[in-house]
């Protein structure tokens, strides 16, 4: 499956992971590791997909995502959020920001490809 997958996520295994896990099944995967600047980098790449870490240092991933959200360029583009805190409120802040999908950490593989292979078909 051909797709580019933009990935903000400032825990280096995990993103380790997910661009192995991605790239084995097709995709292009640039990253970032911080919030600061997150939703101009996905103006000026305009990726498929984003995978959003909700706790980022220098800009939260609520803050990313209502960046581009805000932004005509970027608005529909989708949006996988990923967090370690899966309380119902950080869920419920991530919904009414406007996220395509919230996943928890740890996550499993299947559930990673499941989801991204269907929000990039969008």
């Amino acid at each position: 499956m051909a797709g580019h997958v933009l990935l903000i996520e400032d825990e280096p295994n995990i993103a380790e992971a997910i661009r192995f896990l991605l790239g084995r099944d097709g995709m292009r995967v640039s990253s970032l590791s911080d919030g600061v600047g997150a939703a101009e980098a996905v103006r000026e790449v305009r990726p498929d997909l984003v995978i959003l870490d909700l706790m980022l240092p220098g800009c939260s991933g609520l803050e990313v995502l209502a960046a581009i959200r805000a932004h005509p360029e970027t608005g529909s583009t989708p949006v996988l959020m990923l967090t370690a805190k899966g309380q119902g409120r950080d869920r419920e802040a991530a919904e009414k920001a406007g996220v395509d999908r919230f996943m928890t950490k740890p996550f499993s593989n299947a559930e990673m490809l499941a989801s991204v292979r269907e929000l990039v078909q969008r």
